[in-house]
C-alpha cells in the first residue's frame, strides 16, 4: 500500500479554450467509463514552461494549431486536486497522488472544422462546446472544486 501522503503532485498544464460565443471546448474522455467531460489538460515536461505544455497539450489533445488560440489569461495561482484513493495505485503507475496545475485561458480562432480529435494519441471520444457554468457539472466528482474556482479566477473573462 503506497502512503498517499508522500507521492509528489504531477505537474500539469490546462486550457479552458474560448470560442466567439463565450463557450469552453470540452472533451469527453477514451479511458473513462464515467460521463465526464474536461478541458484539455496534460503533463509538463522537465524544462517545458507551462505556457508552451498548454499549447502542445491542445494541440495533441484536440488537433487545434497555435496560430487558431491566442492567450487571454493565466490563472494567477497553482491549482491542485488528489486523485481518489482507488485510482492512486492505477493512474500515472502510481507516481503521483494528484495534479498541480497552470491553467489558461485561451481564444479559440478558427472554425469547428479546425478541430480534430482523432490526434496521433487520441483522449477524447467526443467534445462540444459548453457554457462555462456548466463545467463543475461536466467534471468527475473530484476535479470539481478545481473547476469551481477556475471559473472564479476566469470570472473576469468570461461572459
Amino acid at each position: 500500500m503506497t502512503d498517499l501522503a508522500s507521492l509528489p503532485y504531477r505537474p500539469c498544464a490546462g486550457v479552458m479554450l474560448l470560442n466567439r460565443d463565450g463557450r469552453v471546448f470540452v472533451g469527453q474522455r477514451l479511458d473513462s467509463t464515467l460521463e465526464a467531460w474536461q478541458m484539455p489538460q496534460g503533463g509538463i515536461d522537465p524544462g517545458e514552461d507551462a505556457l508552451e505544455a498548454a499549447f502542445r497539450e491542445l494541440w495533441e489533445e484536440t488537433g487545434v494549431a497555435r496560430h487558431h488560440a491566442e492567450l487571454i489569461a493565466e490563472a494567477p495561482e497553482e491549482l491542485q486536486y488528489d486523485l481518489p484513493d482507488d485510482l492512486v495505485g492505477k493512474v500515472w503507475k502510481g507516481k503521483w497522488r494528484g495534479q498541480r496545475q497552470r491553467w489558461f485561458l485561451l481564444r479559440f480562432l478558427g472554425e469547428d472544422g479546425d478541430i480534430d480529435i482523432a490526434t496521433a494519441h487520441p483522449e477524447f471520444r467526443a467534445w462540444r462546446w459548453s457554457d462555462p457554468a456548466d463545467l463543475p457539472e461536466l467534471i468527475v466528482p473530484f476535479k470539481r472544486a478545481l473547476y469551481t474556482r477556475l471559473l472564479q479566477l476566469f470570472a473576469p473573462h468570461l461572459g
